[in-house]
Order: C-alpha cells, then sequence, then structure tokens
C-alpha cells in the first residue's frame, strides 16, 4: 500500500520547530550542567582530600606512632577516626618503604601500596590524581609525612569514592528530569498557544495561500484602470498600482509617503474622521481629477486609507454627453417657464380683448429673439462660443437675472488653433460664477454683463456683475485650489480650472472693480 508523505501544515510545522528547540535548549543545557558538576565535583572532592591528607599526615600521633615496635596498632585507630569523621572512602598511612600502616579493610595492612606514592616519597610533593585501587575509583590525594627532624618518614593517601559522586549526580539528574519535563510541557503548550494566535492572525491560511492571495491581490490592483494607493496613518504607501505609480510620478517621498498636500488632506480626513470620502474634485497640475476614498479597519480602529483617483478627462465623452443632455434639458426648462409666463399673459390679453396689445407683446417677443439670435450669429463667428452665450442667456431668465452683451462687441476673427471647445469651459465657468455671485447679493435685481473684442493681437473677453465682490485679502487666493465662500463640497475648484485652462490656452485672467460695483473679470488669450 502506497503512502504519500504530506508536508505539515503551518500550525503543525510551528508545533514542532518550538518544541524542538524547546528540546534541544534543554538537551545543551542539561549536558553543559553535568560536566560542569561534574568537574565541579572532582575538584571539590580533590580539594577535601587534600586537606584530609595533609591533617592526616600533620597528626603528631600518627607521627610519634612511626617510633613504635608495631604502628599499625597505634596509627590505624587513628587513621579510621580521621575517615569516619570526614567521610572519606579510605585513609592509609604507609612508610617510606610504602608498606601500609593503616587501611579500612584490615587485611591490606602491612601489604604494598601502589607506585603512586613514589613522588610524596621521594619528591615530597602533595599531589591530587583520580585513580582505581583496591578500594574502587577515586578521588585521591597524597601528602608525606615528616618527623621532627624535616625528614620523610611516610605518606598519607586518602581517597573520595566516585560512588558517592555518581549517587549525587543521580540525585541531580532526578530533579532535572522533572524540570526538563516542565519546561517541555511548558514550552509546547506556549508553542501551540502562539502557533494557534498565528494561524489565527493570519485568517488560518497556510502560507501557499497566503502567497496566492498576495499574487492576486497585486494582479487585480494592477488591473485596475482608476490610480488606487492604500496608505496607513503615517501617510506611508503600502499598496499602489501601476497607474497610481504613473499620476504620482515625484509625488512619493524617498521613505515611501505621499507629498501632495490634497491627497494628503483627504488621507488624514478619512482617517480621522473615520468616513467616505466620494467624488472629491482636486486639481493636479493641469487636470481635474476626481477621488473616492473608503478607511481601513482592523480591529474597530482605522489603520489606514485607500483612495481611488480618476481623471475627468477619462470620461470626457459620457460627461459631454451628459452636458449636451442637462444644456438642452435646462434651456428648454427655462424656455418652457418663460414662455408658459408669456402665453399666460396673451392668453389674459386676449381673453380681456386686448388684441392689440397682445399683437404688439408677440411681435415685440419675436424681434427680441430674433436680434439675440441675429447679433450672436452676426458678432460671432465661433458657433461654440454663440451657443455657450444663448444658454447663458436662457439660463439668466431662468435665475432671473439681467443678462447684457455689450452691442458693440465682437468677435469676427477666431484664430483656427485656438480651441474654442476648450475655452468654452472657461467662459461659461466665469459667467455662471458671476451670476451665482449677484444673486446672493441683489436677487432679482441681479446685473451681470459680457463683452468682448478681437481688436488688436488679443482676444479680450470682460465679466462684471453687481455681485459683492472680491475683498483685497482674498484676491490672491480665489485662484487657489480649495478656496471659496461658497457653503457645501466640491467647491472651490471652478476657477483654479479657469486659470490651468488658460495656462494651456497661453491666456492670462485679471481682476478688478466693475463698473456696477462687484467684480470685474477681463480674459485675454493671444491670436497667436
Amino acid at each position: 500500500m502506497l503512502i504519500l508523505w504530506r508536508r505539515p501544515k503551518l500550525l503543525g510545522q510551528m508545533i514542532g520547530l518550538i518544541s524542538m528547540v524547546v528540546f534541544l535548549t534543554i538537551l545543551f543545557v542539561s549536558a553543559i550542567f553535568f560536566t560542569l558538576m561534574g568537574d565541579l565535583a572532582e575538584k571539590s572532592l580533590g580539594s577535601q582530600a587534600m586537606t584530609v591528607a595533609k591533617m592526616a599526615a600533620q597528626n603528631e600521633m600518627i607521627i610519634q606512632a612511626f617510633d613504635d615496635p608495631n604502628p599499625p596498632l597505634r596509627i590505624q585507630p587513628i587513621a579510621e577516626s580521621i575517615r569516619q569523621s570526614t567521610g572519606a572512602g579510605y585513609v592509609v598511612i604507609g612508610n617510606k618503604h610504602n608498606v601500609r600502616y593503616s587501611h579500612h579493610i584490615t587485611k591490606h595492612i602491612g601489604k604494598k601500596m601502589g607506585t603512586s606514592s613514589r613522588e610524596s616519597l621521594s619528591a615530597g610533593k602533595s599531589v591530587v590524581y583520580k585513580g582505581t585501587g583496591i578500594s574502587g575509583s577515586a578521588i585521591k590525594a597524597k601528602a608525606p609525612i615528616y618527623n621532627k627532624k624535616g625528614e620523610i618518614i611516610g605518606v598519607a593517601s586518602v581517597g573520595f569514592l566516585t560512588t558517592e559522586v555518581d549517587k549525587a549526580r543521580n540525585a541531580y539528574w532526578l530533579k532535572l528530569l522533572c524540570f526538563t519535563l516542565f519546561i517541555s510541557l511548558f514550552g509546547i503548550t506556549g508553542a501551540v498557544t502562539i502557533a494557534k494566535r498565528v494561524k489565527k492572525l493570519i485568517f488560518n491560511l497556510e502560507p501557499e495561500e497566503i502567497s496566492f492571495l498576495f499574487k492576486e491581490k497585486e494582479a487585480t490592483l494592477e488591473s485596475i484602470r482608476d490610480a488606487t494607493i492604500a496608505v496607513n496613518n503615517d501617510h506611508h504607501i503600502t499598496s499602489i498600482n501601476k497607474r497610481a505609480r504613473n499620476l504620482l510620478e515625484g509625488q512619493i517621498s524617498e521613505k515611501g509617503k505621499i507629498t501632495n498636500s490634497r491627497l494628503v488632506g483627504m488621507a488624514e480626513s478619512i482617517i480621522d474622521q473615520k468616513t467616505s470620502i466620494v467624488r472629491q474634485r482636486f486639481l493636479f497640475g493641469h487636470q481635474l481629477y476626481v477621488a473616492d476614498g473608503a478607511p481601513i479597519w482592523q480591529n474597530n480602529q482605522t489603520k489606514g486609507a485607500v483612495l481611488t483617483i480618476r481623471p475627468v478627462s477619462e470620461i470626457e465623452k459620457i460627461e459631454e454627453e451628459m452636458s449636451a443632455v442637462k444644456s438642452i434639458t435646462d434651456n428648454i426648462r427655462a424656455q418652457n417657464h418663460e414662455y408658459l409666463n408669456k402665453l399666460n399673459t396673451i392668453y389674459g390679453l386676449i381673453v380681456l380683448e386686448q388684441y392689440e396689445e397682445a399683437r404688439s407683446f408677440i411681435a415685440d417677443e419675436v424681434k427680441e429673439r430674433q436680434d439675440v439670435v441675429v447679433f450672436l450669429t452676426s458678432s460671432v463667428k465661433d458657433p461654440y462660443i454663440a451657443a455657450c452665450l444663448l444658454g447663458k442667456i436662457h439660463r439668466s431668465k431662468e435665475m432671473k437675472v439681467h443678462f447684457q452683451i455689450d452691442e458693440d462687441s465682437n468677435l469676427a476673427v477666431v484664430p483656427s488653433s485656438f480651441d474654442t471647445k476648450l475655452f468654452v469651459t472657461v467662459l461659461g465657468n466665469m459667467i455662471d460664477n458671476a451670476m451665482e455671485a449677484a444673486v446672493r447679493l441683489r436677487g432679482e435685481e441681479a446685473v451681470v454683463r459680457v463683452s468682448f473684442t478681437d481688436i488688436g493681437h488679443e482676444l479680450i473677453f470682460d465679466i462684471e456683475d453687481n455681485g459683492p465682490g472680491i475683498p483685497l485679502e482674498e484676491q490672491d487666493r480665489i485662484f487657489e485650489e480649495g478656496f471659496t465662500t461658497k457653503d457645501g463640497d466640491n467647491h472651490g475648484i471652478g476657477l483654479a480650472i479657469v486659470k490651468n485652462t488658460l495656462q494651456k490656452l497661453k491666456g492670462d485672467l485679471y481682476l478688478s472693480k466693475s463698473s456696477f460695483g462687484g467684480a470685474q473679470f477681463t480674459i485675454t488669450i493671444p491670436k497667436k
């Protein structure tokens, strides 16, 4: 039967790795501990054995007993007393001929000692060593015995059996085993806890799944046509697609932070207020963009923001169609409202049988319409500019603004290189601003006048109103993106667009006081 080996999952790998580290750590620590303990025990026993050996070698009663006819008779009890009181394995006293005068096994008394006593007897040295004798393996110490004349008369040999060391070591082994089991159990429990927490933090995903999701997210992000960028609370970029990298070229610091003040402001607003933003317009270079944003949540806290940016130019076609439809709708609505009022007036005159007044009213109305159309078609040769002005005339009637076009205005020469489609956005924006400003201050007495000329080397347009005007302290700021005197969102962009569009047309915009008391904007565009 074929058994396929499967690589353990991340949880099993982490538990196994941490457990192995704990086990190997305990193993190495135990080995080092027992090695050090063995060395220390041998050194301690060697030092103790030397102390006992010198104590026996300097014992006056033992030294005096060397002159007795039968030295073992007096020395054996003294040596045994020293052995029992010190816990030594044996205490042996030998003469200068290496013959034992004492031994804890009495049958060895009178017999020769080992050759290890030669160094003490001949050179008078005290030595410590480990060896095996008739009593077994021991840590031994030998010290020479001197008489009153300073002559070496014998040697004191003391040994501590290594079986005592082994007993102590075994006792430590048992304690260490219990400690090892406790640490291992604690380590494995900790490994399981940590591994489960890590798995929970990564949504119980395996490394391969995380890698796939990362690649999938990267591919998804790169496939989005809109510029998409994610930042953390410190404005560091955490995710960005190719479109955003191209858009923000030169707007990202070396530390990976966005430096565009408007985008930073949007991100801060999302993070601080914990709310999304929808269709926030802002100017980037000479291009108008629309941004949407949403906060990034983690544990009920905002950890950053995601911004999606798309240029208005990409949806120009749709916007143009919608603008055209809206413009037609606005004109129809304005004309319908105006014609309905005039129709009611004509109906009233007919009901009152004021036929002559009704005929005169109709004639005046037709003449006014014809005059406007004739004037625009004769004075303005460009159809886009003429259509823009005609639309604003209808718009002014709906807003109840007295809209005037200077009768001396003329625009007969428009260079072929002049982008009139781009210019009408400037003209329309300026007229709308003038009408809104005048209506806010004057109501139904609002007045807006437009004049234009192509005399000289420039095309010149003047738009003036009887609104509140522009205070001197605000005149340098009105062209800044975001600056507005209106209430609500998505304001403070129109004049910034105008300024940047005029730069494309190589034109200029001047501000002065209107003859009506409001503001007058003068647009100049070179013919070449």
